[in-house]
């Protein structure tokens, strides 16, 4: 079965066939900046790499050129799209309605439309990328694949807010979580890898979006984020926990609606608001050259994650793995030795030797005499994706 998946977002599209159920990678790709005049093509197959500098107006041009580059005569991938059998669509908010892989009718599309204003950066364009795909791809199965699926194990004293029951009851407000398919990954993986040292696992998510979940014996039971993609860590541009308290006096003092809130919270803060950088490589480069405001950014985001490593630890009474995996927590041994220092009390200790040789594929850093083993662990949602899809439709 060939399964392609589609991961649309806000000024891009990633794709990736797989033959499933071996998990064969046939290619995989993306399509960034789209909307501008100089967008990029990058492509993967096999050991060949195509880049194309091109104007894509749109999220139907540039699925219309990758359907056309991969059924293109010379690229011996596909001769035709009929032979996709099923198109996996990453969704980031399933909301109460789905707490697992979907196929897709008018009744979801519509639920996941009512779900934009809980993750207006990615549902948006998520749809986008659904609706698109069943004009492109009519003889495929479209499926859905949600971040917040994995989370739907949080149990109701991590997943309730103190607020009036009717907001629960009525409007389904409470945790969800996203990242799933990248915590379902990376545990997943530990658990196959070292069953013996993996009841007790905190995943780290650390790329332009952050998180991170406390994973009891395989199950979600806590998780940074919550009823939208905002809080917990210190992200990009989004700011992570924050009093409520200052987001009505600056709505009550600034004339700030909640639009403009959500504007700040989301795409003004954070590393952004921070360095006036969000791109952890370009931070690390400035703290390199002792940039104060790149050293604090350093500082306080790593604060933030070993204050949630504390507190997971003792949600599950005890801690046998911790795994840094996404962008940075992959390419970055300075904030990974940064989250591991001076947590002895935890019996976390890193071996920066390790840790900064670490490269490409599953690499453990803890020091000798750690009790808690640290694992680098490369994600790969597509793969999850593609298992998901693959497990719906032969079930």
């Amino acid at each position: 079965m060939k399964i392609l998946i589609i991961n649309s977002g806000s000024s891009s599209i990633k794709y990736r066939l797989i033959s499933m159920p071996e998990g064969e990678n046939i290619c995989r790709g993306m399509i960034e900046k789209i909307g501008t005049y100089d967008s990029e093509f990058h492509h993967y197959q096999a050991d060949q790499y195509t880049h194309e500098t091109l104007e894509i107006k749109d999220h139907k041009q540039a699925l219309e050129y990758i359907s056309g580059f991969i059924t293109a005569k010379d690229s011996g991938i596909i001769s035709s799209r009929d032979e996709i059998d099923a198109v996996g669509h990453r969704v980031v908010h399933g909301g109460i309605e789905f707490n697992s892989t979907t196929l897709i009718n008018r009744e979801v599309k519509d639920k996941i439309r009512s779900l934009f204003s809980l993750a207006p950066l990615h549902n948006p364009p998520n749809l986008t990328g659904i609706e698109i795909a069943e004009k492109l791809f009519p003889a495929a199965q479209q499926v859905a694949v949600f971040d917040t699926a994995f989370h739907r194990s949080i149990p109701p004293k991590a997943h309730r807010y103190a607020i009036p029951e009717n907001f629960y009851t009525e409007d389904h407000i409470r945790v969800y979580g996203f990242h799933g398919t990248s915590h379902q990954y990376v545990t997943k993986t530990l658990r196959k890898l070292h069953p013996e040292q993996s009841d007790k696992i905190i995943s780290i998510h650390l790329g332009n979006g952050c998180s991170m979940t406390a994973v009891h014996r395989g199950k979600s039971i806590d998780h940074s984020l919550g009823f939208g993609p905002m809080n917990g860590l210190i992200m990009g541009t989004r700011s992570g926990d924050i009093d409520q308290a200052v987001l009505l006096y600056l709505m009550e003092t600034k004339g700030y609606t909640p639009q403009d809130m959500s504007g700040i919270l989301q795409k003004k803060s954070g590393l952004l608001a921070l360095t006036g950088m969000s791109d952890m490589r370009d931070i690390e480069k400035a703290a390199a050259q002792e940039d104060e405001n790149a050293l604090l950014a350093l500082e306080m985001v790593t604060y933030r994650i070993r204050k949630y490593i504390g507190a997971y630890t003792a949600a599950m009474n005890g801690l046998d793995a911790l795994i840094f995996t996404a962008g940075i927590g992959e390419h970055s041994p300075l904030i990974r030795e940064k989250v591991c220092s001076d947590m002895d009390a935890f019996g976390i200790r890193i071996d920066k030797d390790k840790n900064r040789s670490a490269g490409k594929g599953i690499h453990a850093v803890e020091a000798p005499d750690s009790k808690v083993k640290i694992y680098v662990i490369p994600t790969d949602e597509e793969l999850e994706i593609a298992r998901e899809v693959y497990s719906l439709l032969n079930s």
